[in-house]
This record gives structure tokens, C-alpha cells and sequence, in this order.
């Protein structure tokens, strides 16, 4: 399993993360406090924005490792 933590700050951030998302075969969490969020909702990831969340997943798509890397925090 692989879990990062990231940040999207703007509505472009968003569409970008949820796009790349929708493309992979695999589950993929956000996790913000107590809350899982499907990372291919972008109604649910907008009620994220702004926050520093964890994105966790299993799967593989060097695609998708890339926009997490772009959107990485400390």
C-alpha cells in the first residue's frame, strides 16, 4: 500500500488529482481526520480542498505516482 500525504489548493489542482484518478483501475483513498474520502469523486475531494490529507492506494500508474508527487507535502 502506498499512502502520501498531499495538498490541493486551487480547482485546477483538484480536476487535475480527480482525472488521473478516474483513469486507474484500483481503489483510491483520501483520508482527512476520521473521514475516507474515493478519491474519484470529485464532489468529495472539492469538501477536501485546501487541507493536508493522506492519499492511499494499492495499485500501480506511474501517471498517477506522478500528479501524487506533484502534490506532495513534507
Amino acid at each position: 500500500m502506498k499512502e502520501r500525504m498531499i495538498r490541493l489548493n486551487e480547482t485546477n489542482d483538484v480536476q487535475e488529482f480527480v482525472k488521473a484518478a478516474e483513469n486507474c483501475d484500483f481503489d483510491i483513498n483520501l483520508i482527512y481526520r476520521h473521514m475516507f474520502i474515493d478519491a474519484k469523486s470529485i464532489l468529495g475531494v472539492f469538501g477536501l480542498m485546501m487541507n493536508d490529507m493522506k492519499v492511499s492506494y494499492t495499485g500501480e500508474n506511474p501517471v498517477f505516482d506522478q500528479i501524487v508527487q506533484k502534490y506532495a507535502i513534507a
